[in-house]
């Protein structure tokens, strides 16, 4: 049922987007990563909580993609709702670009490692996003140099010079948070799902 959701949404996105390349370049990483989720699932299925986490995740990089990061009319509510400067619907993404992937990081070390209850597993789980968000920029800044002006939609700027530092803030909030907040929970949704594969 949730790929279904992602599908729907993916196709949902993809039709008539404001910009094709951008549509593609937000939304890749959900096209490769449902169908390494689905042909790992028997040997390696992920608990309800990261599976949740990623079909929000996908929506928001589905929405992302659809109208361009600094089109999004949720964001421009918020904007004139609260006074800000600029659509915060990119601040947004890259809260998720941490809050998500530190389930993620942390139910494969936890899973697949010796770090299960080691005090390391969370400041290495906040180190993993911090390290894939600054990958990100990199590849953004590719995208920038590659595509020229093109890729203003891509990078949603919008004018501020910080962009980037504040999209690799928001990941290392979000994963911080995320390792703060749902840790003692998804430890019981490992050991829920490893006591039902026995």
């Amino acid at each position: 049922m949730l790929a279904g959701i992602v599908v729907a949404g993916l196709i949902v996105s993809g039709w008539a987007p404001r910009d094709r390349v951008t549509w593609l370049l937000e939304t890749v990483w959900v096209i490769v990563g449902l169908p390494l989720v689905v042909l790992a699932w028997r040997r390696f299925p992920l608990t309800d909580l990261l599976c949740c986490l990623l079909v929000v995740h996908a929506l928001v990089l589905a929405t992302g993609g659809h109208y361009t990061y600094a089109q999004v009319p949720l964001g421009d509510w918020i904007r004139d709702v609260f006074g800000l400067h600029r659509n915060p619907y990119d601040r947004l993404g890259h809260l998720m670009q941490g809050f998500v992937p530190a389930v993620l990081v942390r139910e494969l070390l936890s899973r697949t490692s010796p770090l299960r209850g080691s005090r390391w597993l969370a400041p290495l789980t906040v180190c993993a996003c911090l390290a894939f968000s600054a990958l990100f920029e990199l590849f953004e800044w590719a995208a920038a140099v590659i595509g020229g002006h093109d890729a203003d939609a891509f990078l949603a700027t919008q004018g501020d010079v910080w962009d980037t530092q504040w999209d690799m803030f928001c990941a290392l909030i979000g994963a911080t948070v995320s390792v703060l907040v749902l840790s003692r929970f998804h430890d019981r949704r490992i050991a829920a799902l490893e006591a039902a594969a026995r």
